[in-house]
């Protein structure tokens, strides 16, 4: 094979837009049943539990689709909600009354109402596209910024404005360096790190979550604490990723994991550390 040097706009000249069908026989079926709904003004329990009977898993996205829930915020509320136990077909079929009453809870028999009997435009098509798309991805930077600030907040009312740095590239051993949500007093010699992560998506940034820990883990001073706040009831299904977290802080990597709910101990050990450290 003859040797050739190549550019980039050359290769690029070549790119294709890779599209592929989106469509698998599952999404056939749903769609089936979509179009052969009947239109009522009203729905009641027997028309999921139909669904749900008919194919549990296809009906089962049918309501996901009509709620406009992902997989994992789904079975998460069903987690929560059900409680103890499974919360696929099995369940179903042994606890039929609660996993109806369940779906209920979360507005789907309105929800189902209001989407059948809405009078479409086809802006709606484009609107639906937005939010499914760049929606999604914005849904989960807020997610992200409110845990942030959550933090902050808890952070200025211990140390006061000034008295540290948001969003930075801290250096630590060696010159090492890597990006933090908060560092105290700054990104110069920090002390105190603290990382925000929000996780209510998919799961699918778990790889992301964890590099970005152990980055930090890799780049901190041995003597810096490193405190990780996070939170969304999708953890609930992942919990398997939540132990991979909660090694490092049994291991020490990690000095403290929080959630919103551990307010009042976030504070405590802050202030804490802010005796210790002499800030």
């Amino acid at each position: 094979m003859r040797v050739v040097d190549q550019g980039a706009e050359e290769i690029a000249e070549a790119l294709s837009s890779l599209d592929v069908d989106w469509m698998d026989a599952t999404a056939g079926n749903v769609i089936a049943k979509l179009t052969a709904f009947g239109v009522k003004e009203a729905y009641g329990r027997a028309d999921v539990a139909a669904l749900l009977d008919d194919h549990f898993d296809e009906g089962l996205l049918c309501c996901r689709l009509f709620l406009g829930l992902s997989k994992d915020q789904s079975e998460a509320l069903l987690r929560e909600a059900l409680g103890k136990g499974g919360i696929g077909v099995t369940r179903y079929q042994t606890d039929r009354a609660a996993f109806l009453a369940a779906l209920e809870g979360f507005g789907l028999l309105d929800a189902m109402a209001t989407t059948v009997n809405r009078k479409l435009v086809w802006s709606d098509v484009l609107v639906e596209r937005l939010r499914s798309g760049r929606g999604s991805a914005i849904s989960g930077q807020k997610r992200g910024r409110g845990l942030e600030d959550f933090a902050e907040a808890i952070v200025r009312e211990v140390f006061g404005e000034g008295a540290y740095e948001l969003r930075c590239t801290f250096t630590g051993v060696g010159g090492k360096i890597a990006k933090c949500d908060i560092a105290i007093p700054g990104r110069t010699r920090p002390l105190i790190l603290i990382e925000a992560k929000a996780y209510g998506a998919t799961g699918s940034k778990m790889t992301d979550i964890l590099g970005d820990l152990d980055a930090i883990i890799e780049a901190k001073r041995r003597d810096a604490a490193l405190l990780v706040m996070t939170d969304g009831t999708t953890w609930k299904a992942r919990m398997a990723d939540m132990a991979k977290i909660v090694a490092r802080q049994n291991d020490g990597r990690i000095l403290r994991i929080y959630t919103m709910q551990m307010r009042d101990q976030f504070l405590a050990d802050l202030t804490t550390l802010k005796a210790e450290f002499g800030l």
